[in-house]
């Protein structure tokens, strides 16, 4: 009899066979071990003294400027997108999603090369700007256009997941009593998507906050100007190890932040 109630509990919707939990649980040390076995290297007692150096002081204070000013970027930009891809049908929409999210899948030098094509001096925009005077290759310019090159999909795909399962109906009802579009937008659609676009919008902060590949290749890596905290610790890895530690243990600190916060904005608004 409990073998048998045993065997009801184990086919009940949601329930696992015990064997799952091996695979699971090595997938997990994947990721995990690599991180402990770097933060076990920080040489604790020193990291107040390491983070306090003029070029980490000077890196963590532009990628938090630069990240913050993307994000807000990837906000204005990532909001119109999801909405259009939600609640918009027209021609080529899968063509349109694959293209928004494209950033995703392409390696950050890539996508750094297309903004250096782009934008550089003989790129295809950055050749007219020249004429103008205004150069944004290799500037901090260019840092906030690659971090919002990289980290905009984050925010276009959750946001447009959660639009998705909130469904239409207290829009199409907010409409049958004769509100306006711009109204059903403004007082139905953003308040019940807020925790959507707050999860997004960490989650594009933090992609933005350790973005490298597209940085370096479009911006370069000048002290106070390009050089953000992924890129002082690629430098300090030949030469100070401990410093390239403190400061990616930075990162891992602020990762996890954004990770718990996102996880408590989702819950909130579910």
């Amino acid at each position: 009899m409990n073998g048998a109630r045993r065997a009801a509990i184990g086919a009940l919707p949601g329930a696992l066979p015990r064997w799952v939990l091996i695979p699971a649980l090595l997938g997990a040390a994947v990721i995990l071990v690599p991180v402990v076995a770097m933060l076990a290297r920080v040489p604790w007692p020193r990291v107040p003294e390491l983070l306090l150096s003029e070029g980490s002081l000077a890196a963590l204070a532009l990628s938090l400027q630069t990240s913050a000013v993307s994000t807000l970027l990837v906000l204005l930009l990532g909001v119109p997108i999801a909405l259009v891809l939600a609640r918009r049908t027209f021609p080529g929409q899968r063509v349109a999603r694959t293209l928004v999210l494209l950033p995703l899948v392409l390696p950050p030098v890539v996508g750094g090369l297309a903004l250096l094509f782009t934008f550089g001096r003989q790129g295809l925009l950055g050749a007219q700007l020249e004429l103008l005077g205004i150069r944004i290759a290799f500037t901090t310019v260019a840092v906030v256009l690659a971090q919002v090159f990289v980290s905009l999909p984050f925010l276009v795909v959750g946001l447009e997941a959660g639009l998705r399962s909130a469904g239409t109906d207290l829009e199409r009802t907010a409409a049958t009593l004769g509100a306006r579009p711009g109204t059903v937008l403004r007082r139905v659609t953003l308040p019940l998507a807020v925790p959507s676009i707050a999860a997004g919008a960490l989650l594009a902060f933090a992609r933005a906050l350790g973005e490298f590949g597209a940085t370096l290749t479009f911006a370069g890596s000048l002290q106070g100007v390009t050089r953000t905290l992924p890129l002082e610790i690629y430098l300090q890895r030949e030469i100070d190890p401990d410093a390239a530690l403190a400061l990616s243990a930075v990162l891992i600190g602020v990762a996890l932040a954004v990770l718990l916060a996102t996880a408590g904005s989702l819950r909130r608004g579910s």
